[in-house]
């Protein structure tokens, strides 16, 4: 005899509402709007680190600065009200391949906003209470990254279970967030007493440096191997060719930043060695992501060519150029080469003119109402239908 089943009931994420009754804006705003949040925050940073004074730049990095910081409360909100009241979609998002990477996200814009609040900030808050936030911003980003770094990794084997095709440079946001306290962190050091707290910061931070360093190499051969075996990445994903730079930029920046603070942290022997490795390791390093960067820039030229569209994954233009610049712009200060300081001003040209078309697309995308939307055109079952929208709408 059959069993009759009991009719499935409606997930009600609040008030008793059907799950998308409620805010229905907000149900495809997925984890990756955090990343406008970093591209931003990153542009008066990287401003700040340029070899260069120019008048009246300064009042230009705090105001980037404050719109970083709105940014992030904005998108914070919006994503709180995407939890309360589309929890299946939420959980559909840490479920699927290709969107639970972005939840690494989170933990890198609250560190970005944390730096820029130190570095810039400061000049409209005043000292303690930069201080104050950045210390915040740093502990809650990097307990927030640990966690990524080894859930979103678990849930990649336990669940996720992707193919050797759905390779790609995402996959590199969980395990960079670590690198970005490494880079974040020695801003810090200086404003702990002398001795023991400074020394577990300093150690601490290269452990970070470590931890993020070695799960970047296990990654890094996928994607490429993706890459030389299936073809470029589908369009709307060509953009995050430019992922790769954020660990080798960011790695460059934080081993530069951790030098420039080991004299007051460490022994004498130690802090010249350490300043010794920023270089040896910072020189090769900034020589890969050069040549990744022109790779990734002729893939995306050749995107353009065939229609490629903006979509949110152009910022990803952003952030990793930006580490690049401030990674170039800490070996100009360790070896005083001039060619490293021309290269940190040339790729922040190219970071502030990447921000500007992120930015005005985005800006564009939201009065028209297009952005965040659902996925379209895509079939059941291709990567492109499991692309955080709206970047599915634009797949090739």
């Amino acid at each position: 005899m059959a069993v009759l089943a009991p009719p499935a009931r409606p997930d009600r994420s609040a008030g008793g509402l059907p799950s998308g009754a409620r805010l229905p804006a907000l149900r495809h705003l997925g984890p990756n709007w955090y990343a406008a949040v970093m591209g931003t925050a990153i542009v008066p940073a990287a401003g700040a680190a340029l070899p260069l004074e120019v008048p009246g730049l300064r009042a230009v990095w705090v105001a980037v600065w404050a719109l970083s910081v709105a940014a992030l409360a904005a998108v914070l909100t919006a994503r709180a009200g995407h939890w309360l009241h589309h929890r299946d979609q939420a959980r559909a998002h840490l479920l699927d391949p290709a969107v639970a990477p972005f939840h690494g996200c989170l933990a890198m814009a609250l560190l970005a906003v944390g730096g820029g609040t130190l570095t810039v900030g400061r000049d409209v808050l005043g000292e303690r209470a930069a201080l104050a936030v950045d210390a915040v911003l740093f502990g809650a980003g990097t307990l927030l990254g640990l966690v990524i770094v080894v859930g979103i990794p678990y849930l990649m084997v336990v669940r996720h279970r992707p193919a050797a095709a759905d390779a790609s440079p995402v996959w590199l946001l969980p395990v960079v967030t670590p690198m970005v306290s490494a880079a974040v962190g020695p801003a810090l050091v200086p404003y702990l007493p002398a001795g023991q707290g400074r020394t577990a910061l300093l150690l601490g931070c290269y452990a970070l440096f470590g931890l993020s360093l070695l799960a970047t190499l296990m990654m890094l051969p996928l994607v490429f191997a993706r890459l030389v075996t299936h073809g470029p990445l589908p369009l709307a994903l060509t953009p995050a060719l430019c992922l790769v730079l954020g660990p080798l930029g960011q790695s460059t920046t934080a081993v530069g930043r951790l030098a420039d603070v080991a004299p007051s942290a460490v022994g004498g022997p130690y802090a010249g060695a350490l300043t010794a490795f920023a270089v040896v390791y910072g020189v090769p390093v900034m020589g890969f992501a050069l040549l990744w960067l022109a790779l990734a820039a002729t893939l995306v030229v050749r995107g353009v060519r065939r229609g490629m569209r903006f979509s949110m994954t152009w910022w990803a233009f952003t952030f990793p150029v930006g580490t690049c610049v401030t990674g170039a712009a800490g070996l100009a200060r360790h070896t005083g080469l001039a060619a490293f300081s021309w290269l940190a001003v040339g790729l922040f040209a190219l970071l502030v003119t990447a921000w500007a078309v992120a930015g005005w697309g985005t800006v564009r995308g939201l009065l028209a109402g297009t952005l965040p939307g659902a996925p379209r055109g895509a079939r059941p079952g291709d990567q492109a239908s499991r692309l955080p929208a709206p970047e599915a709408a634009h797949a090739a």
